[in-house]
């Protein structure tokens, strides 16, 4: 738990820090774009879930959003012995979670910047935080994938 706790805080305050600089240097809805027709910059108050769904549930989310940090303790972390992958997922899942909770707390909303296009396809507006969760569960899912086909074997 120690490590998950000590790469965690690192991942936070990295995560906190890009939203202070995009927040310190970008007007609301504002789009810098960086790779043209594919990366852009757009500062948005995004005040729901993913996909804004949700949109004005603050307590709601903040509540949701404990409930998994507990629940991910007591049910994956709590007395066992984590291998390195599980240190790197959860490192992952609590560090996203904890990122859009902080954001929740003192401003209400959640800090999402970055934005593509894929195929002519405007994916929604996201943040690191977000990516950390995403990563986190899709290598949740593959490990889980991994291991449950070698048991059959």
């Amino acid at each position: 738990m120690k490590k998950i706790i000590k790469y965690s805080l690192i991942l936070i305050i990295i995560d906190q820090l890009i939203k202070v600089l995009i927040s310190a240097n970008l007007k609301i809805n504002t789009t810098v774009e960086i790779i043209n027709n594919f990366f852009s910059l757009t500062y948005v108050k995004n005040i729901g879930a993913a996909f804004s769904i949700l949109k004005g549930n603050r307590y709601f989310l903040i509540l949701i959003a404990l409930l998994a940090l507990i629940c991910i303790y007591i049910f994956f972390i709590e007395n066992k012995e984590l291998r390195k992958k599980d240190i790197i997922v959860y490192t992952l899942i609590i560090s996203g979670i904890i990122g859009n909770l902080i954001d929740r707390i003192i401003y209400g909303y959640v800090v999402d910047y970055m934005s593509f296009e894929i195929f002519n396809y405007s994916v929604p507006i996201f943040n690191f935080a977000d990516s950390l969760i995403v990563v986190g569960c899709i290598l949740l899912f593959y490990i889980t994938l991994l291991e449950e086909k070698n048991a059959r074997i």
